[in-house]
């Protein structure tokens, strides 16, 4: 065999981290032997890998080429280990999730996996959709879970749960008392919503859909709480989850106000890389979501 795992995994760590130097520290590796090791590689084969772009390393066409490849292997190879030391183990997960999901989902379903994994190291990001999309094509998180619809024909997106959006307003708002809501009444009032590229804020736009131009958006903020407490001082009415208001509601702090005609429900999703392997930890994952679609 002409390569070693090592190169692949220098080769897959300047991939990520755009920088030698950031690489060789994840790796823990002097700057000099992370620099070896891919020349070696690339002088080999007589590839290019990455172009160099200031002090930016960046894949090459090849490079891009053989990254996906790299990754099972990699992937492969510390299964292959975990078996070899007849470890229980699921190995590392990297999971993404957006921002509802992440604050008032994931975070409960991490404990259930640390419960029955508790050798498996796990991580979890919080990001809107886009940024959890992104960082799963570039094979920096291993799966994704998100509100918004997305699409890429590098993306495995599989329809995960059902989810309902509630719109809301503070008991003190004019229309907390107001039954069911007009569309005249919807395009009068103050929003304060999410941000353009939220899982969220896309189920809002749909719902809403023939009414946009027209609607007063007083506020956009980017996170969960910061909407609820703004709608709490009753500077406008909010559109949110139901997972994530469900406290507020509970203990009145929050109405739940009636949009009938208005379709506030959507599917959350799980996005992969098509070219990803899956490894021992990301099938205990998807089992575990399976066990949380409902």
């Amino acid at each position: 065999m002409r390569y070693t795992l090592r190169q692949l995994e220098v080769f897959l760590a300047i991939a990520q981290a755009g920088n030698l130097t950031r690489a060789a520290t994840q790796l823990n590796m002097s700057q000099s032997a992370a620099s070896s090791a891919l020349k070696d590689l690339e002088s080999q084969f007589d590839l290019l890998l990455f172009d160099r772009v200031g002090k930016r390393l960046q894949l090459s066409d090849r490079g891009q080429q053989l990254r996906p490849t790299a990754e099972r292997l990699m992937a492969m190879a510390d299964d292959l280990e975990q078996s070899l030391l007849n470890n229980t183990s699921a190995g590392p997960l990297d999971i993404g999730a957006t921002l509802s999901i992440g604050n008032y989902l994931a975070v409960q379903m991490v404990a259930r996996f640390k419960t029955l994994h508790p050798d498996s190291p796990i991580t979890l990001d919080v990001e809107n959709t886009e940024h959890i999309a992104e960082r799963v094509l570039n094979f920096e998180l291993d799966i994704g879970m998100i509100e918004g619809e997305f699409q890429h024909p590098q993306l495995d997106i599989r329809p995960w749960r059902q989810d309902e959006m509630t719109v809301f307003c503070s008991p003190d708002h004019p229309l907390a008392q107001a039954g069911k809501l007009t569309d005249e009444q919807l395009v009068a009032t103050e929003w304060i919503l999410r941000e353009t590229g939220s899982g969220t804020r896309q189920a809002f736009d749909r719902a809403m859909s023939g009414l946009l131009p027209k609607m007063n958006i007083a506020l956009e903020l980017q996170h969960t709480e910061a909407i609820k407490r703004a709608v709490q001082a009753n500077l406008g009415v909010g559109c949110l989850s139901l997972m994530t208001l469900q406290d507020e509601l509970d203990s009145g702090r929050l109405v739940r106000l009636d949009v009938p005609g208005r379709d506030l429900t959507r599917t959350l999703y799980l996005i992969l890389h098509k070219q990803k392997y899956h490894s021992m930890g990301i099938q205990a994952w998807i089992s575990l979501c399976e066990e949380w679609s409902s």
